[in-house]
């Protein structure tokens, strides 16, 4: 119908449908056919979600056939796409996906973190079948890693939001999985309830796959403590599969009954199960290799003749004037384009280099101001207050318990504007310079260790706390001056925004899936301004005075940003005003 339409969508939609059946029936390569020709009907749609989900089919078939590589390519794809487009449910069914990769090579814990992150991204989306799966993944690898609470936590939640008429069949499934559970931890009673209980709804909706998996189900539990019983429910799932010529499910049947058969020492039974096991996947593989053989003669055929009719009519045409004429016109057409070319890859470059000159005027423009605000207020102040002090002093005006006070003021004031005039200094070099880089394999404890040291007085002088929690073998890879000066910088702010009795944590921790190691820098101070937040780490922040009014010029965010990009990472801070501030910043372990 959709053909006869000219409905490329429906085509497509029809595709992805058939493709799914014969993926069921274990007909993979059928089934990748008819996705890929759906997958270039979106592509030429450009309809990215259409996409998105012909690439997890793709994947799902390469994962059930161990090619995982293949399978991960085609997930991260997907995701890659869905994160463009901000395609929550896109995002959450690849995280699934990539997940059950990791399950199926029996990496369980890593797939746990994936199935976390899309329950997540989930409770942001209406209710779906992918949702049910998740929670189906996750009884799964929980169950596998003995968790065993964890497992039934989220089999119940599958079952109880699949428990309505169109989720049946993934209702059954999930309970199988939480029968698992029971029968693994060793209460058989329980799981075969859950069976029987499946097995019935599966009659029920007349949906046979569900009931031949219950019926496994069953035997596996009572080849533990009847294998007669057991092995009655394989004979029943054998009936099941051959009346519906489903192939794959009677080879896994007779693969099992021969396995009872050999572990009762019926040697005789084993080998003529076996062997018609073997008959069968014979039978069933040769028939399928047979037909693929066909289609290749039907296609090389094909491609023969076509060959031989372009060989005729080349030999037939007599055209060779016009074919001169032809010639003529497209080597002139190309000679124009050629031409038109240059001066547009010429203009456009003009263009580039004269945006590039506007940027960097209006970039020089805005360092200059913050240069001169800079000299302004934060040095031309405290020199000014410190000529005044030592008039004062040389006066003598003062008694020696304002002389000593006001000294310890000026000398505070001198540190600070030293800092200030270091920070300038840098600053200013790396805008003529450029950040120089010399990266290594360093561990950052020491570092932090060293700049806690160092600033300790200024935290015992407003009685702040400093905590921290970073592993001895922790490695990073960056410049060591770089992350000596970052660390010194987010500490110094915590510090001078933190009120008396406050607390200060740094943690670094490594995160395996994106190769980083994540630092923390965290405080109980006044926080920041949510409308400053968007500026912190440019030149157009305004700088605010401390808790004990500490006087800062943001260059050191400033400086903190440009290294941490020159070493391939990336800052960004969390803040609630009032509460405190918690920057992060990422940097790569190798």
């Amino acid at each position: 119908m959709a053909r006869l339409h000219n409905d490329e969508n429906g085509i497509a939609r029809m595709l992805h449908q058939l493709g799914m059946i014969d993926d069921n029936l274990g007909k993979a390569d059928e089934a990748r056919q008819k996705y890929l020709e759906a997958l270039e009907i979106y592509k030429r749609l450009d309809d990215k979600k259409g996409i998105v989900k012909e690439n997890i089919r793709l994947g799902v078939i390469e994962k059930r056939k161990g090619n995982y590589d293949k399978a991960s390519a085609y997930f991260l794809h997907s995701l890659k796409i869905s994160e463009k487009n901000k395609d929550n449910a896109g995002i959450m069914e690849s995280y699934v996906t990539i997940g059950e990769v990791y399950a199926s090579q029996e990496l369980h814990r890593t797939a746990i973190a994936y199935f976390l992150k899309a329950e997540k991204i989930s409770r942001t989306l209406p209710f779906s079948s992918i949702r049910l799966n998740m929670y189906n993944d996750l009884g799964i690898s929980y169950r596998e890693t003995g968790n065993f609470a964890a497992a039934i936590k989220y089999f119940q939640k599958g079952i109880d939001q699949s428990n309505i008429p169109q989720m049946m069949g993934l209702n059954i499934s999930i309970q199988i999985g939480l029968s698992k559970v029971y029968d693994q931890s060793g209460d058989i009673e329980k799981a075969i309830e859950l069976q029987k209980l499946s097995l019935l709804k599966s009659r029920k909706i007349d949906n046979f796959i569900r009931e031949y998996q219950c019926l496994v189900a069953l035997a596996d539990s009572y080849a533990k403590i009847d294998i007669k019983i057991s092995f009655k429910y394989l004979e029943e799932a054998l009936s099941l599969a051959t009346v519906h010529k489903t192939n794959k499910q009677v080879l896994e049947v007779l693969d099992r009954m021969s396995a009872i058969h050999f572990g009762l020492k019926d040697y005789k039974s084993a080998y003529e199960t076996k062997n018609k096991q073997y008959n069968l996947a014979d039978s069933f593989y040769f028939k399928d290799i047979s037909g693929k053989i066909a289609d290749l003669q039907a296609q090389y055929e094909l491609n023969k003749s076509q060959v031989r009719v372009q060989e005729l009519k080349f030999i037939n045409s007599k055209q060779i004037l016009e074919q001169k004429i032809m010639l003529f016109i497209l080597a002139g057409s190309i000679t124009l384009l050629l031409v038109l070319g240059f001066n547009f890859f010429k203009i456009r470059d003009l263009n580039r280099q004269l945006e590039k000159s506007n940027t960097a005027l209006t970039s020089s423009n805005t360092v200059k101001d913050k240069l001169f605000s800079v000299l302004a207020h934060d040095l031309r102040a405290p020199l000014a207050s410190g000529i005044k002090i030592l008039d004062m002093i040389r006066e003598g005006w003062l008694t020696e318990e304002e002389k000593s006070a006001m000294l310890s003021k000026l000398s505070a004031q001198n540190i600070a504007s030293m800092e200030t005039l270091n920070l300038l200094l840098r600053w200013g070099q790396m805008q003529i310079n450029g950040v120089l880089i010399n990266q290594v394999i360093l561990h950052p404890v020491e570092t932090i260790r060293r700049n806690v040291s160092l600033l300790a007085a200024a935290a015992e002088q407003k009685s702040i706390v400093i905590k921290h929690d970073v592993s001895e073998d922790l490695t990073v890879f960056s410049d060591a001056d770089h992350l000596d000066f970052i660390i010194r910088n987010l500490l110094s702010n915590a510090i001078k925004f933190t009120a008396e009795g406050g607390r200060i944590y740094i943690s670094a921790q490594k995160d395996l899936l994106d190769a980083e190691v994540l630092f923390l820098v965290k405080d109980n101070g006044i926080g920041i301004a949510p409308e400053r937040i968007s500026t912190l780490f440019s030149t157009d922040s305004v700088s605010t005075n401390g808790t004990n009014n500490e006087k800062g010029t943001n260059l050191g965010l400033v400086v903190c940003k440009e290294f941490i990009l020159a070493n391939n990472g990336m800052i960004w801070v969390e803040s609630i005003q009032g509460k405190g501030s918690e920057f992060f910043f990422k940097l790569k372990y190798k």
